[in-house]
């Protein structure tokens, strides 16, 4: 180990140690939940600061490799990184009054939010098939007992048990890719890989690169390999949820940029198809999926689905450009996802049940108007209807998708994100001009409401001022991937 392995891992020895100090915390005082959740966003902004350096700092421009060439620590992982510690923050901010209520507020929870930080820290920074299975199952571990946190929850045991059982599946059928790639290449890193594959691809090393995908698509919760996403999201405490939907998305969407953009650079045929299909399933299937649900929590599950179809379009691109705009996409939608969850959260009844029914906030423009704003703010954005911030995040991954001569994907991207804003439109309208169904509460939790409100101000038309920063680091960050291809 040498001081520029231990300079450029710093982000995740920082979450790896205060998670272990945390855990022996939690031991020590087992009702600390609530303070420990508090100090374990310390760390995360510890690590967001050494992320933030290597990514601003032009002494770092070309970025920084660590132990032997498993780990690289670059603008590309760093911006990554920002946005899945941000996401984790925001978690441990908003769930300890959710999970008091509830009762299954343990101790344990920030250190499993923190662990799996660091797996998907190692995630985006891996460039070598053993540190990227590594960091994929080290967050997934946490994952798995996050979905089925509340114990006491059929639900969430059952979101638990087929997160896990599906989850090895996808881990399994990626590790049989890995299997293939580094049989026909002879390595496991990323760039060795990349000059292996720079001929005819054989028919084994296809079938490597296939299997690799369909895990990934699997992790991002990508058509077809989406079937977990809704039960899993309905089944486990909102607050994880958001966390789900956010941070691990982040992570494997930044993990499958990588594989792609240094692994198979020289492949573009080889696997493009498979990304435009996989990207159009998931528009289609998330859209139609979403329009007869009445849960608001599969509504956005199937959201979820939907936003990973845009944003693989920018990877279809296989080009910087089209990276940097799939990392403008992925900073609005982890505001817009977060945003909206937080507004699930804040409609209770007056017992303090969550009422998740799309009929439960039938009028609610009516006695909690500012909530109906905010959440309407919300659905404009995820819909991408301007003036809203989540318009430009499309335009951006369908101006990238012309410039790489994929009109035809660009233009049935735009017809079937129509149908997507009708199930949007459609919760607008509930709230607005629905007869009033009062029985959403009045909120008690500053917390959300100051979040909530913070999150709504970006993705609304103010978000627009942010665009000249945001463009600069997606830049900075896109430029590190299709260094070959494009």
């Amino acid at each position: 180990m040498t001081e520029n392995d231990l300079f450029y891992t710093r982000p995740e020895l920082i979450l790896s140690f205060s998670g272990l100090l945390l855990l022996l915390l939690a031991a020590w005082r087992p009702n600390w939940g609530r303070q420990i959740c508090y100090i374990s966003i310390a760390p995360l902004i510890a690590a967001s600061y050494y992320a933030w350096v290597i990514m601003t700092n032009d002494a770092f421009e070309f970025g920084g490799g660590a132990f032997f060439g498993q780990y690289r620590a670059d603008g590309f992982s760093s911006f990554s990184k920002l946005l899945i510690y941000l996401a984790s923050a925001i978690t441990l901010l908003i769930a300890p009054r959710f999970l008091e209520k509830k009762g299954v507020m343990k101790a344990e929870f920030p250190v499993l939010i923190l662990f799996a930080a660091v797996g998907m820290g190692i995630m985006v920074s891996a460039v070598d098939l053993l540190s990227l299975y590594i960091g994929l199952e080290l967050n997934s571990l946490a994952a798995y007992v996050l979905a089925s946190f509340a114990r006491n929850d059929v639900k969430s045991s059952e979101a638990g048990l087929k997160y896990f059982i599906l989850g090895a599946l996808a881990s399994g059928i990626l590790l049989f890719g890995i299997s293939l790639v580094y049989g026909f290449t002879g390595s496991t890193s990323f760039l060795t890989i990349n000059s292996a594959l720079s001929g005819e691809l054989s028919m084994g090393a296809t079938f490597g690169i296939v299997f690799m995908l369909a895990g990934m698509a699997f992790k991002i919760s990508a058509a077809p390999f989406h079937m977990w996403t809704p039960d899993v999201y309905e089944g486990a405490p909102t607050p994880i949820t958001a966390f789900f939907a956010s941070a691990p998305k982040v992570a494997a969407t930044a993990l499958l940029v990588r594989i792609v953009g240094e692994a198979f650079t020289n492949q573009i045929d080889a696997w493009q198809q498979i990304i435009i299909i996989v990207a159009l399933m998931s528009i289609v299937v998330g859209a139609l999926g979403a329009i007869g649900q009445k849960s608001l929590k599969r509504l956005l599950a199937y959201s979820s689905i939907n936003n990973i179809g845009f944003i693989l379009i920018g990877l279809a691109a296989a080009s910087q450009i089209g990276v940097a705009a799939l990392l403008v996409y992925l900073a609005i939608y982890v505001a817009m996802t977060l945003g909206g969850f937080i507004c699930l959260m804040q409609f209770e009844d007056k017992d303090g049940n969550m009422r998740d029914n799309i009929d439960d906030i039938a009028g609610l423009s009516k006695h909690r108007p500012v909530l109906a704003a905010v959440f309407m703010i919300f659905m404009f954005s995820l819909a991408g209807i301007p003036p809203m911030f989540g318009f430009w995040g499309k335009l951006q991954v369908f101006q990238a998708a012309v410039a790489a001569d994929l009109l035809p994907l660009a233009v049935i991207g735009i017809a079937a994100s129509v149908i997507g804003a009708f199930y949007y439109l459609k919760v607008i309208k509930v709230m607005y001009f629905d007869e009033r169904a009062d029985v959403v509460a009045d909120s008690n939790s500053n917390t959300l409401v100051w979040v909530g409100g913070i999150l709504a101000l970006f993705v609304s038309p103010l978000g627009y001022l942010t665009i000249s920063i945001l463009g600069k680091w997606s830049e900075v960050a896109g430029a590190f991937l299709f260094v070959n291809g494009g």
